[in-house]
């Protein structure tokens, strides 16, 4: 399936002239990174330097409760440190990564928590995270938060993941199979097997983890090779978003040799089916919607996965 520049720059038009919060800049940056547009990754990761607040959190504007969402931009902050040679852009790096490290409200097995004012995990967070740490340098702590994240949200009967443990309750604030979660946990756990050093011993757990939900999700999906909100509710809105999460993390598997070819035709009609998506302003319509995610619309991590799809979709050899 050929996907044409056109729409791949109107959806990336679309992207930019959208408001982004920590974790929207974040993806954005990393869509960009992974299609080669190098001069626009330094570009925003400088603008998150900008917004970075004392503490050492990235991209910081509107949602000042956020802990684990700026770290989405950290990736991209090492990647223009490197190519510019900017000292303060790796000391802002740095101190994004001391924050996850030494700053951040954990629960009482260290695993993040989601926001600064609550003692709550959320799914989201296995995205935000734990990539950036292997990145960075502490690929051992990008493992133990897998695990911490697995360990409290983890469905093994469903094959799927809780969206929200609350640790003061001791159980679920949202125990919903949240699709878009899901796609945040595949999607990330995706991006960790790729920044973990050759030698780590744990890869192989790792992806046995991301094809477990991956299955656990396809097991779910519509005729129309797209899935309810709510993945077990098929009264919740019919959802895009997952299917562009998934076909990514099938993409980069399949091109890694993680995961066999047999998947390449699943994420392909999940492909095919977003692009019908596509409005002819660029903008991807029946995400979750911003600002609140509780109905189908448009939403930056929504243009940006479809940018990250069809990376991950030419690394795979699928154009």
């Amino acid at each position: 399936m050929n996907a044409p520049e056109d729409i791949r720059d109107k959806v990336a038009r679309a992207l930019l002239g959208m408001q982004r919060h920590a974790w929207e800049q974040g993806v954005a940056a990393q869509a960009f990174l992974e299609s080669g547009e190098s001069d626009l990754v330094v570009v925003m990761a400088r603008e998150a330097v900008t917004r970075q607040f004392s503490d050492g959190r990235l991209g910081m504007i509107g949602l000042f409760t956020c802990s684990t969402d700026p770290a989405a931009n950290g990736e991209a902050v090492l990647f223009a440190a490197r190519v510019t040679g900017d000292a303060s852009l790796r000391d802002a790096a740095e101190r994004q990564a001391d924050w996850l490290l030494h700053k951040a409200p954990r629960t009482a097995d260290g695993t993040l928590c989601h926001h600064t004012d609550t003692h709550r995990v959320w799914v989201d967070s296995l995205y935000m995270a734990p990539p950036f740490l292997a990145v960075a340098g502490y690929p051992e702590e990008a493992l133990r938060q897998v695990e911490g994240f697995r360990r409290l949200l983890w469905n093994p009967a469903k094959r799927l993941f809780h969206h929200i443990w609350d640790e003061d309750l001791k159980g679920f604030a949202r125990a919903a199979f949240w699709g878009v979660g899901n796609g945040w946990a595949a999607a990330g756990m995706a991006r960790v097997i790729a920044a973990l050093p050759p030698a780590t011993g744990q890869r192989d757990r790792l992806i046995a983890y991301l094809q477990e939900v991956i299955d656990g999700c396809l097991v779910l999906q519509r005729e129309d090779a797209l899935f309810h909100d709510i993945l077990d509710d098929t009264q919740s809105f019919v959802e895009t978003n997952l299917a562009q999460m998934l076909s990514y993390a099938i993409y980069r598997s399949v091109a890694a040799g993680w995961l066999k070819a047999t998947y390449l035709d699943r994420a392909d009609a999940m492909r095919a089916a977003v692009h019908l998506k596509v409005d002819d302003y660029g903008f991807v319509q029946g995400v979750c919607g911003s600002p609140h995610f509780d109905r189908p619309g448009v939403a930056p991590e929504g243009q940006a996965f479809f940018l990250l799809m069809e990376a991950a979709a030419r690394a795979a050899g699928r154009d």
